[in-house]
């Protein structure tokens, strides 16, 4: 069973960063061929901040999180990142790390549905 938890979320002020963090288990390299971090902003859908695939190591980021947002995962000790600087009111959500061990056609894997392995979510509060 593959279990993901989440770490590093808080309250800062605007242009301040934080990271956060998922330690992910029970996983293997099929179950977490493509992870993520999604949020929900309060009133909005799901969308995915930032993913990472496998062979080979690729990244995706919204165009909100291109220049201010970097994933990445360390393999070796379980752990998926999110690196976020430069953070603005408007990031103030919930954060959730996902995982997905589908295969993805048409860029499936920068949609939330996608994603089948969920996190509990950590909350991001952003102050102007």
């Amino acid at each position: 069973q593959v279990v993901l938890m989440e770490s590093g979320g808080g309250s800062v002020q605007a242009g301040g960063s934080l990271r956060l963090s998922c330690a992910y288990s029970g996983t293997n390299r099929y179950n977490t061929q493509y992870m993520a971090w999604v949020r929900r902003v309060p009133g909005k859908d799901h969308e995915v901040v930032a993913a990472i695939g496998t062979g080979p190591e690729v990244t995706f980021y919204a165009d909100f999180a291109e220049a201010r947002f970097t994933i990445s995962r360390d393999k070796g000790k379980g752990i998926l990142y999110l690196q976020m600087r430069q953070l603005q009111p408007e990031d103030t959500a919930m954060y959730y790390c996902a995982a997905s061990g589908r295969m993805s056609i048409g860029g499936q894997w920068s949609t939330p549905t996608f994603y089948t392995e969920w996190g509990q979510g950590t909350q991001v509060t952003v102050s102007s």
